[in-house]
């Protein structure tokens, strides 16, 4: 863990902030929630609330190790280090591989986005000029990548408080001249009720609920890089957990108190049926262009995300030992142009198949969070054991109800799992990501088996 030192401290809070928000909240919120209100209707709203309280406690798990030991490796150096090597190393290459793929699936939603205002543009022109930026952007150095990623994270807060203040607007003042009858809070219940599909439907909601709140564990990765982590890591983690809440269940209070759940059609974006309802007929480009930032800062947080990811690996002789090398600004150049390179996947199946890559892609990232989750939770027990009572006394940054929080929350994901395991929607990408750890295993052990020879 001692290599990531080397990095340039230069991130400040609001930075890391913005990378955490930048990598959960987005496209899911602005497109994805109104299939989420198709699965549970207003109590959804349960869904989110539950989740969040949840990975506010995982993230608590994390905060702790990582404002100890804050090195931008984060939860695979931990395992690394407090449970087994093999662990570290299937954490990190999983962790690689959902930002991969997600960085893959969101340059392609940016075409898609980009075909609004220039139809006549292929897709994959847009999500390779889109790669080339950000990768740019990010070989610079941390302190540019930190003010960059924030002002492009600003845009969709800014948007998602204005939209929430001009709904709560709407509902106090009765405002009715679209569509429906009224604005109303009474919209969450005389519909079919607030439970319409049963109290059940917030248990199977919880599967891809939980999958939206992936990308805040990215907060753990600036630890190398923040210039007061003791700090600022505590503070950055209350603040991003409550935000991305607040956006979550604030947004989807306001849009199903404005319109019935079961009006709004789940193809399109419920932010822009807003909009137009209130006569703004410009919507649809306004909130493109959103989307299209949203998806940008994604795409920044997970290049950030990756390279780091391999450069740890890379220290630990996971990775090809290159990858481990850092510029004169402490950037680690290779390891970023390395996932930067598997990334352009991204753009060949956006030239094969234009329509359908974003879906392609997307399948097994939200598995491969869900055991970054898994393994802070455990980790965090393991380096608890490390610790006499006087350590534990004086850690700087704790979590809360240990241990019994994290079987609590080990519990929950079991189920999340579970109910991603009955869904047809998500069942082929947990069977593609068991797949994928089988086949680290196996890479583990082979390479293990090579270093054995070598050394005799």
């Amino acid at each position: 863990m001692n290599n990531e030192e080397k990095l340039n401290r230069s991130l400040k809070s609001r930075h890391i902030q913005m990378i955490a928000i930048g990598g959960s909240v987005g496209v899911g919120l602005f497109l994805a929630s109104s299939k989420m209100m198709e699965i549970a209707g207003p109590s959804v709203l349960l869904s989110f609330a539950i989740t969040g309280f949840m990975v506010y406690l995982i993230m608590r798990s994390l905060g702790e190790m990582s404002v100890q030991y804050p090195v931008s490796g984060s939860f695979s150096a931990y395992a690394n280090e407090f449970w087994s090597p093999l662990v570290g190393y299937i954490t990190g290459w999983s962790y690689w591989f959902l930002w991969g793929f997600g960085v893959m699936a969101e340059i392609t939603a940016v075409g898609k986005c980009m075909k609004y205002w220039f139809p006549d543009v292929p897709i994959w022109l847009w999500a390779l000029a889109s790669l080339v930026m950000l990768t740019l952007i990010n070989l610079v150095d941390v302190k540019f990548f930190g003010e960059f990623e924030f002002w492009f994270s600003i845009v969709k807060v800014v948007t998602i408080i204005a939209f929430i203040i001009l709904g709560f607007a709407l509902i106090i003042i009765h405002f009715a001249d679209s569509g429906f009858k009224e604005f109303e809070i009474a919209n969450l219940w005389t519909h079919g009720g607030f439970f319409p599909k049963g109290i059940e439907s917030v248990i199977l909601a919880l599967g891809p609920v939980s999958i939206t709140f992936i990308g805040l564990e990215s907060i753990g990765l600036t630890a190398g890089e923040t210039q007061n982590p003791k700090k600022e890591l505590p503070s950055a983690i209350n603040k991003v957990l409550l935000m991305a809440c607040v956006f979550y269940v604030g947004s989807l209070f306001v849009i199903m108190s404005l319109f019935p759940w079961d009006n709004i059609d789940p193809s399109n974006s419920p932010f822009v049926l807003t909009f137009e309802s209130i006569g703004l007929r410009s919507a649809a480009g306004i909130m493109n262009f959103v989307i299209i930032t949203s998806t940008l800062s994604a795409c920044n947080s997970g290049i950030f995300s990756s390279g780091r990811m391999i450069h740890t690996l890379a220290s630990q002789d996971c990775a090809p030992r290159i990858l481990s090398k850092l510029s004169k600004k402490n950037v680690p150049v290779a390891a970023t142009l390395f996932s930067t390179a598997f990334m352009l996947i991204g753009v060949v199946l956006s030239f094969f198949f234009p329509e359908d890559a974003f879906s392609l892609l997307l399948g097994t990232c939200g598995m491969a969070g869900l055991l970054v989750w898994i393994v802070v939770l455990i980790t965090q027990i393991k380096f608890r054991k490390t610790l006499d009572a006087e350590a534990v006394k004086n850690l700087k940054y704790k979590s809360l109800w240990f241990p019994r929080a994290n079987y609590i929350c080990l519990a929950f994901l079991a189920v999340v799992i579970i109910t991603l395991i009955i869904s047809p929607s998500y069942r082929l990408s947990v069977l593609t990501f068991s797949i994928w750890v089988v086949v680290l295993v196996i890479a583990y052990h082979i390479q293990k088996r090579i270093k054995e020879k070598i050394h005799s």
